[in-house]
C-alpha cells in the first residue's frame, strides 16, 4: 500500500483527492495546506487528517503529490527528494530553471521517481496518434482560456503554454534552433497572453499562442507535414487526419 501525503488542497487539490480515493492500492495518510478555512472544508468532505507541519507529515508518507502554488514548489519537492520520498508535483515544476535543474539534479542523485502533471499527454487526443509517424514541418498551436486569478503568479507561458512545448517537445526529433517570444501583462503582474515561435534544426517551425484572458475556450494543435495534415482538439479530445 503506497502512503501518500498531499501538500496543497486548493482547487486543483481536490480534484486530486478524489482521484486518490479512488486508487485501491494507495492511502491518503494526511495533507498540509496553510489556509484554515481550505483545511476545515477538506476534513469535513474527505474525512483526512490535517498535518500544520509540511516536514511531519513528509516523514509518513512514501509519496508525496505537491499541487501548492507554484512559488512552494522547489522547497516541498526538495525537501521530498531528501528524504527519500517519490514526488508528483504539478506543472510547472518550478519557479526558474535553476530551481529546475537543482531539482532535477537531486532526483538523479537519488532513488526516487519524479513526475511533473503534463496531462496533455495522456489526454485521448494525442494518445489516438500513436503508431503515426509523424514529422512535422510545422505546428500551430492555440491555447486560449478564461480569466480567472487562480495561477496568476507565474506568466501564461508556464500556467498554459507549458502544457504544447511539452507535446512539441516530444513530437519533433530536432533540436531548437531559435526562440522568438513575446507576451502582454493585461490582467495581471504576469504576461497574460503571449505567442512563441519555436524554429528546429530540421527545419520544422512551431507557432504558439496562449491567452488566459479569451472570451472562450481552446486547445487545438494543428500539425503539417508532408503527407497529412492532423488537427488535435484537446479540449473536445478529437483528432482528425486528412491525408
Amino acid at each position: 500500500m503506497l502512503k501518500v501525503g498531499v501538500f496543497g488542497t486548493g482547487h486543483l487539490g481536490k480534484f486530486h483527492l478524489n482521484n486518490w480515493k479512488l486508487i485501491r492500492d494507495a492511502e491518503i495518510v494526511g495533507f498540509y495546506d496553510p489556509s484554515d478555512e481550505t483545511a476545515a472544508a477538506v476534513i469535513e468532505k474527505y474525512q483526512i487528517k490535517r498535518f500544520r507541519d509540511a516536514g511531519e507529515l513528509m516523514d509518513l508518507c512514501d509519496a508525496a503529490d505537491i499541487i501548492a502554488p507554484t512559488p512552494a514548489h522547489f522547497g516541498l519537492c526538495e525537501m521530498a527528494i531528501r528524504k527519500g520520498k517519490h514526488v508528483f508535483v504539478e506543472k510547472p515544476l518550478a519557479n526558474d530553471m535553476e530551481e529546475a535543474r537543482t531539482l532535477l539534479k537531486l532526483v538523479k542523485e537519488s532513488n526516487v521517481k519524479l513526475q511533473v502533471g503534463h496531462v496533455e499527454r495522456f489526454n485521448p487526443a494525442f494518445l489516438a496518434l500513436e503508431g503515426i509517424p509523424l514529422q512535422p514541418m510545422f505546428i500551430e498551436v492555440h491555447r486560449l482560456a478564461e480569466f480567472n486569478p487562480r495561477g496568476t503568479e507565474v506568466s501564461v507561458i508556464l500556467d498554459l503554454m507549458i502544457h504544447d512545448i511539452d507535446i512539441i517537445l516530444h513530437i519533433v526529433h530536432s533540436e531548437v534552433k531559435n526562440i522568438y517570444s513575446s507576451g502582454v501583462a493585461v490582467m495581471t503582474d504576469t504576461p497574460d497572453i503571449a505567442n512563441v515561435r519555436m524554429e528546429f534544426n530540421n527545419g520544422c517551425v512551431a507557432n504558439l499562442t496562449s491567452s488566459r484572458i479569451s472570451m472562450k475556450k481552446m486547445r487545438k494543435m494543428r500539425i503539417f507535414q508532408k503527407d497529412a495534415y492532423i488537427g488535435v482538439d484537446f479540449l473536445n479530445k478529437k483528432t482528425e487526419i486528412i491525408r
